[in-house]
């Protein structure tokens, strides 16, 4: 492997530079491979920085992935919050806005891969191998997260109230998760699909499946 001579960084600016290189390689290599093919190793190879050496910014390879996870939330969250000042009337019938809610949810969500294939695997993979540090820090950032997805809902449907919002978005995180998973199955699945029509009834596709869920959720929390 072939690594460029390490320099330490002698200011808090060399050292965000980086880390910020080491997410950017990742979340390109994330474009090309499922996470659980995306090793420390390689990453290290494509930064160009001897696998020591990265480890001076992330103690892991689930480090660098919760930090990717973290910041793309954000990133879509603020995209979410474009979508729904722009789609979702405020004097429109409960109904129509809850609709709108989901339609938005869905189209951003489903426009971000990597913030889906990271949600799928958080629980499972990713909050594995840190220390008690990473995980108070990602958890933390995840509460501030979920404050701002419960204003950006309760603004737009007040009829969910605090509770309710709150408890809509936990389903809905962990649905997108389960249902990325589900509807990206392994080679041997898709094949399988393919080869017997018949088996090939348990085939999903992603973005009608998540609106579904969504729809269901909502009516069960919205008041009749």
């Amino acid at each position: 492997m072939t690594v460029t001579t390490f320099r330490r960084a002698r200011s808090e600016e060399q050292r965000a530079e980086r880390r910020r290189a080491i997410l950017d390689t990742a979340a390109a290599m994330l474009a090309e491979m499922p996470v659980a093919q995306l090793s420390l190793n390689e990453l290290s190879r494509r930064v160009e920085l001897a696998k020591s050496n990265v480890l001076n910014y992330f103690e892991s390879r689930e480090a660098v992935l919760l930090e990717l996870l973290d910041a793309e939330s954000r990133e879509w969250m603020a995209q979410l919050d474009a979508e729904l000042t722009r789609t979702v009337d405020p004097e429109a019938p409960m109904d129509e806005r809850a609709a709108k809610l989901a339609d938005a949810i869905v189209e951003t969500v489903a426009s971000r891969p990597m913030l889906c294939a990271l949600t799928s695997a958080q629980a499972a993979v990713l909050e594995h191998n840190i220390s008690v540090e990473i995980a108070l820090r990602f958890k933390r950032s995840s509460i501030q997260n979920l404050g701002e997805l419960v204003r950006q809902v309760t603004g737009r449907i007040p009829e969910l109230g605090g509770d309710g919002a709150t408890r809509f978005i936990a389903a809905m995180i962990m649905l997108t998760g389960a249902i990325w998973t589900h509807t990206h199955p392994a080679a041997a699945i898709t094949a399988a699909y393919e080869a017997d029509p018949a088996v090939a009834v348990y085939r999903t596709e992603f973005a009608p499946a998540l609106r579904a869920a969504l729809e269901t959720l909502l009516h069960g929390a919205l008041p009749r």
